[in-house]
């Protein structure tokens, strides 16, 4: 009996030290693309502040009561329209004033030249002395001069008279309106009546690392940089320009260098102080290999791609990433037609086996 009861125990030992067969993994499932060939441009990004090409502070000549007012802040005004109109009274008056001084004097000048003329018949004659001839030449030739001087108090008045209608020098838009109808206006007053800036063309300013300039300017030798502006929410719709500007000098505190790129802006969406992003297009790489950006990974040996193999199986790849246009990253290391995952990399390890899912996406740019 106690024979039979060893006999059981030393089975049961034995069948609890049996091992059992390790289970394979499931599969992890992954979302794939394939590498492909295409053209892809090199680009260079920035954040630039669109900037009025010409700003102009309209303020006042002459000083005077503002009587009115020809145009709605915040309209678009073109080169002379009438801005501004001074009481011109006061300066209609001064211009008669000044007229009538003039022709005063002009008939004084006639007499004495007269007077002279006569003088120098007599003194031919010996009836006057040289004296007396030399007094009626004086007094003409002082007339002359008195006349010089109406004339240009005539024209002086007649300019301030003139600067009592304001017109626009440039063709822009308007801003906030600072002076108003009715309103005290003094000549050359610190704070401007209004602001016009110049919308179209309109400049975009930026900096780029001062690493970039030689690329930059090789391009500009070249024919010339394309520049486009993206607006917030407007990606899609960029505005396009070209490059005019480079600055003659590095920024040393930064180490940046100033560009600025003009636009047509014909719809006016670019406004000035305004912040969007610049790209610039350095040139085009031509048939080289990209993956979807959402596919390489970064890990503490670099940058690598978790490559689908014929088995089912993935292979983590070191790359190599290059430029990056329109969520593709162009890379070396794969090649094209190579299937590469997108989604799902946090589970997987070399050698581990996969399960592909939404095979419709994976086509697409991630």
């Amino acid at each position: 009996m106690i024979a039979a009861l060893l006999a059981l125990m030393v089975a049961a030992a034995l069948a609890g030290c049996k091992k059992e067969e390790p289970k394979e993994p499931p599969p992890v499932p992954v979302s794939v693309a394939e590498a492909s060939r295409q053209s892809v441009p090199v680009e260079l990004r920035a954040v630039g502040n669109v900037e009025a090409v010409a700003t102009v502070e309209i303020k006042a000549r002459v000083g005077g009561m503002l009587s009115r007012v020809h145009f709605r802040e915040g309209e678009a005004v073109r080169y002379a329209d009438l801005l501004f109109t001074i009481d011109p009274r006061p300066f209609e008056a001064a211009l008669r004033q000044a007229e009538a001084v003039l022709a005063r004097d002009l008939a004084q000048l006639e007499n004495a030249r007269q007077k002279e003329r006569r003088y120098g018949e007599l003194l031919a004659q010996g009836f006057i002395s040289q004296q007396e001839y030399d007094l009626a030449h004086t007094d003409a030739a002082a007339l002359e001069a008195t006349t010089q001087a109406d004339r240009a108090a005539v024209e002086n008045a007649r300019l301030e008279l003139g600067y009592c209608t304001i017109r626009s020098p440039i063709t822009g838009q308007t801003g906030s309106l600072q002076a108003h109808e009715g309103d005290m206006i003094k000549a050359d007053a610190d704070q401007p009546m209004v602001v016009i800036h110049q919308m179209r063309p309109i400049d975009v300013g930026f900096a780029v690392p001062e690493q970039e300039l030689p690329r930059i300017r090789r391009q500009m030798a070249a024919g010339g940089v394309a520049v486009a502006a993206l607006l917030p929410g407007e990606e899609a719709q960029p505005e396009e320009g070209t490059l005019t500007f480079i600055d003659n000098a590095v920024d040393t505190a930064t180490g940046t260098i100033r560009l600025k790129g003009s636009f047509d802006n014909e719809a006016a969406l670019l406004w000035p102080g305004q912040f969007v992003t610049v790209v610039l297009t350095l040139g085009r790489l031509e048939d080289v290999v990209t993956v979807p950006q959402a596919a390489v990974q970064a890990g503490q040996q670099g940058a690598f791609v978790f490559v689908l193999k014929a088995d089912g199986s993935v292979e983590q790849r070191p790359v190599t990433a290059g430029i990056t246009w329109e969520g593709m990253t162009v890379t070396e290391e794969v090649q094209a037609g190579e299937t590469v995952v997108t989604d799902g990399q946090m589970r997987l390890y070399p050698g581990a086996r996969v399960e592909v899912k939404n095979t419709a996406a994976a086509g697409k740019k991630e």
